[in-house]
């Protein structure tokens, strides 16, 4: 006994069936990295203010998640990266001097 045949397709098949634009399968990927650069440099701004024990390691991973994605905004995922860091470290710096973990003006 054969083997039932597969049906053959004709050779231009796979490439009629799903036509892409130029830069169609990357555009949405690109585009979600580049708001999580801006993201993460907000979040890394803010939390010099406010909550920087939430906001700067959220800026911290939306900015790796960014450049690990390839986001055509490096500079602001890398400033993400350094206000993220600069949250911790005044975290740290608060903790120890007065031991809180925000800060008020005088």
């Amino acid at each position: 006994m054969k083997p039932a045949a597969l049906p053959r397709r004709p050779a231009g098949a796979e490439a009629d069936a799903a036509p892409l634009r130029r830069g169609a399968s990357t555009a949405r990927p690109r585009r979600d990295a580049d708001g999580m650069a801006v993201a993460s440099f907000v979040l890394g701004l803010v939390g010099l203010l406010v909550l920087n024990v939430l906001l700067g390691p959220m800026a911290l991973c939306l900015a790796v998640l960014a450049l690990r994605r390839g986001t055509r905004r490096r500079g602001r995922a890398f400033l993400g990266l350094a206000l993220g860091a600069a949250d911790l470290a005044l975290l740290a710096v608060l903790a120890t001097a007065d031991g809180t973990v925000s800060w008020h003006p005088g």
